[in-house]
């Protein structure tokens, strides 16, 4: 691979023992067996307000905001495990594409998503695995431009999946999982060629 594809990798959770951050550095090692190199962040530590258009006029973008918009620019694609809320994806998820997705002066809109490349994956203890969420996340995504691959994973009962250590116990389902990882890659490595 010439290009050494950048890919940001996240779950769409806050939650400490968070089964959706487990299941995305499955996928990160995919990628980065791949050939690209990967940044795992955790949004904990990007903390945003609700957001709100009157208090983006009055304050701009917040701290936490402009560090991620900052990820996003420097990679070309994302790994995304989106744990499943209501049938939809969580608030936390949303909150921070919509933040990011702002344009500040003198930059196009969506500047941090047009073009980028990425693989989603879910996982729930339900007996969907989240896929209802990911329905409505390959959506949104879709519609900012972001080139989503074909290929997804909705892990159910994911309390039993994964092993003390956070390993996927299942070696079909991991392969699978891996298999986004790698297909974001070579999808970037393919468009940037």
């Amino acid at each position: 691979m010439s290009v050494t594809p950048r890919i940001l990798a996240f779950a769409g959770s806050l939650r400490r023992d968070s089964l959706n951050a487990k299941l995305v550095k499955v996928a990160a090692a995919g990628a980065e067996e791949a050939g690209a190199s990967v940044t795992r962040i955790d949004l904990r530590d990007y903390p945003l307000p609700v957001f709100d258009e009157d208090l983006e006029t009055e304050d701009g973008l917040p701290g936490p905001g402009r560090a991620l918009k900052d990820l996003f620019r420097e990679h070309d694609g994302l790994l995304i495990a989106s744990p499943e809320y209501n049938s939809s994806l969580s608030a936390v998820l949303k909150n921070t594409i919509d933040w990011i997705s702002r344009p500040e002066p003198d930059e196009p809109p969506l500047s941090c998503f047009v073009d980028k490349v990425a693989g989603i994956m879910a996982a729930s203890p339900g007996g969907l695995g989240g896929l209802r969420g990911l329905v409505h996340l390959r959506s949104m995504l879709g519609n900012i431009h972001v080139i989503v691959v074909p290929h997804q994973v909705a892990l159910p009962s994911a309390g039993k999946a994964f092993d003390e250590s956070g390993r996927l116990l299942d070696d079909r389902k991991r392969t699978q999982v891996e298999r986004i990882g790698q297909s974001v890659a070579t999808m970037i490595a393919k468009l940037s060629a």
